[in-house]
């Protein structure tokens, strides 16, 4: 490894094993990270004036992403399988040699399976990938733990998730959870992940202390898209097939609310004061606006198919992707008025919003 060391890569991969274990830094701004599919790139938004501020390229087919807790590395998965065996493309900066050394591998990898799958680090302050990781299967959705440590992987040709370790590179674990997993969120406080997994209406609780499945929690219909209310124990899902947002208790596993939403719900987010649940139907052309307290209903026409959906930590507004159209729309919390309309190279997905450092 010494002849790596003064590597650019292997620089970025040092600052990111030292940042995973202390505090986040000052940042310099905040921004929105959001993988355009087939455009092959990521865009950048500034969340101060909410206009491309640039974008990473060097991505095939990005659908989930997520940000390191301190902001110096976008974690991006590629929906698009790889032939088994091929080693993924060389990110800009790093050697052939360097590159081959990184993805020989033995035989135990992701980069076994039939259909291995590509996970992409970018430095968000070069906009570059810097480094590239093999995971079993195509990625759909991607979350990176609190701790910066891990990043996971929704897999839904596999039917589980993988945990790749941010500092070795290597898989840690490769979970079956259930048909078509879909979403991931995280509660720190008790060391637990939950997937939804919209083949079999289950949602999947994971110990990631130790990475096991502790249980299976049915809500029947097709859970995709969740937001996490820790403090009050309750998981908000998206039931794409009955059309409504559903409250489960996670203490007893149980339904204890449901929300007719419309065709086709998507994305999903809460307010910062945990009082307002805002869920997106895409066939509906329509946002809904859910008070938690009385379970009154607002709405407001939103067109064409309202997709993606990120409360923004900066100002609280709405950051809101069409699925049928090359656009993001800002909008207000209280009004649900739009007061922007972002342009984009493609089709928004996940969306990630954070400050980051430059």
């Amino acid at each position: 490894m010494k002849r790596f060391e003064r590597t650019r890569l292997l620089r970025a991969m040092a600052g990111l094993a030292v940042a995973s274990l202390a505090m986040p830094l000052m940042a310099d701004e905040s921004s929105a990270y959001i993988p355009l599919g087939n455009a092959d790139q990521v865009a950048i938004i500034d969340t101060d004036s909410y206009q491309v501020s640039g974008q990473a390229q060097g991505v095939v087919n990005s659908h989930g992403s997520d940000l390191t807790p301190d902001g110096r590395f976008l974690v991006a998965g590629s929906l698009t399988p790889r032939e088994s065996g091929k080693t993924p493309s060389k990110p800009v900066g790093v050697s052939a040699d360097e590159h081959a050394a990184h993805h020989g591998g033995g035989g135990d990898t992701a980069a076994s399976s039939s259909t291995p799958g590509t996970l992409y680090l970018i430095d968000t302050t070069s906009k570059e990938v810097v480094r590239q990781f093999d995971v079993p299967g195509p990625v759909h959705h991607v979350l990176v733990t609190a701790d910066g440590r891990y990043a996971v992987s929704t897999h839904p040709m596999g039917g589980g998730i993988s945990v790749v370790s941010l500092e070795s590179g290597e898989l840690v674990a490769s979970l079956a959870t259930g048909p078509a997993p879909n979403y991931m969120v995280q509660n720190p406080q008790n060391r637990s992940l939950y997937v939804s997994n919209s083949g079999n209406g289950t949602i999947s609780e994971i110990d990631t202390e130790n990475w096991f499945v502790r249980k299976n929690m049915r809500l029947e219909g097709s859970p995709e898209h969740m937001v996490l209310d820790s403090e009050r124990g309750r998981l908000y899902a998206n039931d794409a097939a009955e059309g409504q947002a559903v409250a489960l208790d996670l203490e007893s596993g149980d339904v204890v609310a449901q929300y007719p939403i419309g065709s086709k719900p998507h994305g999903i987010d809460l307010s910062a004061d945990l009082g307002t649940l805002y869920v997106t139907s895409q066939g509906d052309n329509r946002l809904v606006a859910v008070s938690l307290a009385d379970g009154r209903m607002r709405e407001r026409e939103l067109a064409p198919a309202p997709y993606h959906l990120a409360i923004s930590p900066v100002d609280g507004k709405l950051l809101i992707s069409s699925r049928e159209k090359p656009q993001l729309w800002v909008v207000d919390q209280r009004t649900l008025d739009t007061l922007e309309t972002v342009p984009l190279a493609g089709v928004g997905h996940q969306i990630a919003v954070g400050e980051t450092t430059n």
